[in-house]
């Protein structure tokens, strides 16, 4: 393969002829851009953000994006051909490309890595793909002019199912050997797939129709009908068409004809009789591209009109985006602000912008996008990780040709190929689900946003009944506008908030497994009402981990410093930073003993506990576990909605913008694990949490119930939240930060040094704090230290933060020296393998 792609195209013929050169970006996490030549006779094809093929190194065959067209060759080396052409228009346009630029400088990562995250794996090509048969080409049937050596590819794949590129081109024994590929995939006798990816092709369904001289013909149905008399199984078919698609009063509806499937799948019709009738002509069978984001027409769009309240906030806020760029909606849980997004959306589509709305998790997804689809129809898109690469795709291909005007999706949206926007929408803009840890680019999609609203021009509204401490400071100090709603929706009033006092309850016998007594009766008295219930534990799994009685032997994960967390349903014992798992031991490894207790508890137990003492109670889960699922979301809060659920067991997917109006209790089952933790936010995460999570009590005019069971009732923290009060903890939370130097007064980069040898991760993170304060001096470099969990995946973990003050620094030169001291590190030679990772504004 190697000589195969290590060629120069033949002399260029004696012309006037501008020679031009293309920066790519290769999906690699390379430090700079890559200069490959353009073949004379593409210079009319290459354009800026479109895809080329090229090869990188002696082997690897890639696809890039087109950052750049110029005439400057390299100086440094020599640049190759571009080997083919894969769009004809730009798949990322010129604004995501400055966002992209902005990403990668920012986070301090690469333009590739940028690349790799933004596109789906569908746009992604490399010398790992592979082609295979079109699986509605048939080369006997299909009357397509194929070339020798396209037919030579055709007839391999025959007698394999697939075939890498490398493959090909030893296969064809010619150097572009790319084009006959293309041509294959335009003439869609193949299609390319990643290796590890989902195998990319249209969704396609097969349709039946009446051969079209029996609609045509006069006389000819008649005639048909006479011929199947002796055949009743094959009648039974004929007239159970007709009757679904009526030709005798309307010709043309044959054309559409009929989902195969519609018919096969009726249990007193008979599936060999419909081949025998295709087999025979009297029907033909064809496939039909669908869309995979199919609307139900047979849902009328919903006019909505909006209440005083929300009215005057709508109003509000357009009157701030005449004099800012973005205003926060902080609105109590259940003010309805969703209702005042779609009005404001809805002014937005009309004005010929596109819209795009961001949700912190998944989950959210399923609720909101039944309610827009009843406003919008199919201008609207939905983007997130359970899709598959297919899906992912046709939304990227929709928001470019401006079928889908508005999108709503989760954080990777905001790569979405967006040219005109003109709002975007931030629910829940506290939530640090917006921010992505691993792998690069660690970007908070909040933040990203507001860059791609002022890179297009776009006004961008966040929205939150607990709004992040930054967010509200940058309110408060007149650079983003303010809208307050306080008032729920309607005659919803805010629940009530009891604190149940865990150690006096278990002093009283009064704890049932890990749920207080009145806990217990207050569940029982709403399910007798037939109203809903939802409990929050903030840990997944049965137990957090598992203990011997004996020797107190603790099962720890042998690739992080972590315990093993048990999981019931499996029986097995889980790491929840790697994934390692083994099998439940029957005895102690330790000692030999069989006195094995699971310690703490998780939604797992709670739901295991909660059916034992309530056996009439429909019980589930809603958890990462029991989401793995494409539709196991809608599922869960379908059946919630219902009613076939009636209480729902959840972690942190159940606190955030949920809607539902049978539920009256909420109970938060141990709430000082959420407050007590190692972090300047853990105060501010915590209040967040508990409002949120409350506030799914009491949305629908019924009176509101949130117990709230804890060691130490008089935590000023609960005060706050019993009165609701996010003024006081935003001025307790800003005077601190003030005084300790914390977000919104600096910006704080975490650099991480990570080493399979606990010793040389120690040296190297002492050396790089050294390096860090000779440049940026010893005020604003904090560490080395060892994380809490100092252990992820084989690898030994250092910290050291950097805080850069938001007045008189330089942040870009500050990052630059940064990224220097960091890249004099690998050339040390006690430190190879070392990798250190920054990451700015940690979460």
């Amino acid at each position: 393969m190697s000589e195969l792609l290590n060629f120069n195209y033949p002399p260029e013929p004696a012309v006037d002829r501008v020679t031009l050169f293309a920066d790519v970006i290769l999906p690699l996490p390379l430090p700079k851009l890559y200069t490959y030549r353009i073949p004379f006779e593409m210079n009319d094809e290459v354009l800026v953000g479109a895809r080329v093929i090229v090869q990188f190194g002696a082997k690897r065959v890639l696809s890039c994006i087109v950052a750049d067209i110029h005439e400057n060759a390299p100086a440094d080396y020599q640049a190759k051909y571009i080997m083919d052409v894969l769009d004809d228009k730009p798949i990322v346009t010129a604004p995501q490309l400055r966002l992209f630029r902005w990403i990668a400088d920012y986070y301090m990562c690469t333009i590739g890595e940028v690349i790799n995250a933004a596109l789906p794996s569908a746009l992604k090509l490399s010398s790992e793909s592979r082609i295979q048969l079109h699986p509605h080409f048939n080369p006997e049937e299909d009357d397509i002019p194929l070339a020798a050596q396209e037919a030579k590819i055709i007839y391999a794949l025959e007698q394999n199912p697939a075939l890498t590129f490398t493959e090909v081109g030893n296969l064809l024994q010619v150097k572009s050997y790319h084009k006959y590929i293309k041509s294959l995939i335009q003439k869609e006798a193949i299609i390319i797939f990643e290796q590890v990816s989902d195998r990319f092709s249209p969704k396609v369904v097969k349709k039946i129709r009446l051969t079209e001289h029996f609609v045509q013909e006069e006389g000819m149905l008649e005639e048909l009908f006479n011929q199947l008399a002796a055949k009743p199984k094959q009648l039974d078919i004929l007239l159970n068409y007709l009757q679904k698609v009526p030709v005798h009063q309307n010709i043309h509806l044959n054309a559409a004809g009929i989902e195969k499937s519609v018919l096969a799948n009726n249990p007193h019709l008979s599936k060999s009789s419909i081949d025998s009738l295709i087999k025979k002509g009297v029907f033909e069978q064809f496939d039909q591209i669908i869309s995979r984001f199919p609307v139900d027409n047979t849902v009328p769009l919903q006019p909505m009109k909006l209440s005083e309240h929300q009215e005057q906030a709508k109003d509000e806020i357009l009157g701030l985006f005449k004099e800012k760029d973005t205003v926060l909606l902080h609105g109590v849980t259940g003010s309805g602000k969703t209702e005042v997004y779609i009005d404001l959306i809805k002014h937005a589509l009309e004005a010929g912008g596109q819209v795009l709305y961001l949700l912190p998790e998944i989950a959210l997804t399923a609720q909101i996008v039944t309610r827009l689809m009843k406003v919008f129809g199919d201008k609207l898109g939905i983007y997130h990780s359970k899709f598959s690469d297919n899906e992912r795709a046709e939304v990227w291909q929709g928001v470019l040709s401006g079928r889908f005007q508005m999108v709503v999706g989760v954080r990777s949206a905001v790569f979405l190929p967006f040219h005109n926007l003109s709002l975007i929408i931030v629910d829940e803009e506290h939530e640090p689900s917006y921010k992505q840890y691993d792998p690069a680019p660690r970007y908070n999609a909040r933040e990203t946003a507001l860059m791609m609203a002022h890179l297009q021009g776009a006004k961008t509204l966040l929205g939150s009944a607990t709004p992040s401490i930054e967010t509200y400071y940058n309110c408060k100090t007149g650079r983003w506008g303010l809208v307050n709603m306080h008032k729920r929706f309607g005659d919803a009033q805010l629940p009530d908030i009891e604190l149940i006092n865990v150690r006096e309850e278990q002093q009283r016998k009064n704890m049932h497994s890990h749920f207080s007594g009145r806990l217990v009766t207050a569940i029982e008295e709403r399910l007798a009402r037939h109203e809903q219930v939802i409990l929050f534990q903030n840990r997944r799994g049965y137990a957090p981990f598992i203990s011997c009685d004996e020797c107190s032997w603790i099962p720890k994960c042998q690739h992080c410093a972590v315990s093993l967390s048990y999981h019931k349903y499996n029986n097995e014992l889980r790491c929840h930073y790697c994934g390692y798992h083994e099998r439940m031991p029957h005895d102690c490894p330790a000692c030999g003993a069989t006195t094995l207790r699971s310690m703490g508890f998780g939604t797992e137990k709670v739901e295991d506990d909660l059916k034992l003492m309530l056996p009439n109670a429909e019980v589930q889960r809603m958890d990462l576990d029991t989401t793995k699922k494409k539709n196991s979301y809608q599922q869960i809060i379908a059946d919630f909605e219902s009613g076939k659920t009636n209480v729902l067991i959840g972690t942190q997917m159940v606190t955030k913008g949920l809607d539902f109006e049978n539920v009256s209790l909420v109970g938060i089952l141990n709430a000082d694990s959420i407050i007590h933790f190692p972090d300047f936010r853990a105060h501010e995460r915590a209040y967040q949490l508990f409002v949120q999570v409350s506030g799914r009590a009491g949305r629908k005019g019924k009176p509101g119930t949130v117990l709230i069971q804890t060691r130490d009732p008089l935590q000023p923290i609960f005060r706050k939240v019993h009165s609701n009060d996010y003024t006081s903890l935003y001025e307790h939370e800003i005077e601190e930060r003030m005084r300790f130097g914390y977000p919104p007064f600096t910006r704080m980069i975490r650099i991480t040094v990570k080493h399979p040898d606990e010793k040389v991760s120690e040296n190297a993170a002492i050396v790089l704090a050294k390096d860090l304060t000779d440049q940026l001096g010893s005020q604003l470099v904090l560490g080395p230290e060892v994380p809490y969990i100092f252990k992820i995946r084989n690898l030994f973990l250092n910290e050291i933060h950097v805080k850069l003050p938001r007045e008189n620094v330089n942040l870009r030169a500050a990052k630059q020296a940064i990224a220097k001291v960091i890249q004099q590190l690998y050339l040390l030679p006690d430190f190879k393998g070392v990798r250190v990772v920054a990451d700015v504004d940690p979460a």
